[in-house]
């Protein structure tokens, strides 16, 4: 089963990840987590362009997602889903279609597009969505990097299409509420994939 966590900086993912993933282990499942960008043999080089450098044009950044999406899901993600393990992974096509399609203006049909090409069709099983007011989020979150930094009204946008995605969408991503306490969080997600298993 391929999860995916999304939502904006300082909602939890990682501690949520980190959960989630000790959970199946104790169910007896073999768990992979992963992200992206950052993953596999390319991705650590490609996250570092990607959330460092400062001078990137929006087409290039749009085709170095698309690579680490490709690169990662044939070497990390399907294999993994091939022998049977859970996938938990920190972002995947919907951040990329909400960053990409909505934040740089490229649109979210094609962005969608472009992703399910890169990943020769794979979607997220199941996605969770944590969605928190993006000045909470960015106020949670220590270090900011060059996605961070976008203005306050990018990140209201980021949210909304996320938000957007979900209503779409909603046999696949189910939105929890990154404002509860972190062990509220967890039991909202568990509740949940409790039913699928």
């Amino acid at each position: 089963m391929f999860i995916t966590l999304e939502g904006p900086e300082g909602a939890g993912k990682s501690t949520q990840i980190g959960r989630l993933s000790a959970w199946l282990q104790a169910q007896g499942r073999e768990v992979v987590t992963t992200r992206e960008p950052g993953s596999g043999p390319l991705g650590p080089d490609i996250r570092r362009m990607l959330l460092e450098h400062d001078e990137i044009p929006p087409q290039a950044e749009l085709f170095l997602f698309l690579a680490d999406r490709a690169q990662h899901v044939a070497s990390v993600v399907r294999p993994a889903l091939t022998r049977g393990a859970f996938v938990v992974c920190d972002r995947q096509i919907d951040s990329f279609v909400a960053y990409q399609g909505v934040g740089r203006g490229y649109g979210c049909d094609e962005v969608r597009r472009l992703s399910l090409m890169a990943s020769d069709g794979l979607l997220p099983d199941r996605t969770y969505l944590l969605d928190l007011d993006p000045e909470v989020g960015l106020r949670r979150h220590s270090r900011h990097d060059r996605l961070d930094r976008e203005p306050i009204e990018f990140h209201q946008k980021i949210r909304e299409a996320f938000l957007e995605a979900s209503r779409k969408e909603p046999e696949r991503i189910r939105v929890i509420d990154a404002s509860l306490d972190p062990e509220g969080i967890t039991e909202a997600i568990l509740a949940d994939l409790r039913g699928t298993l």
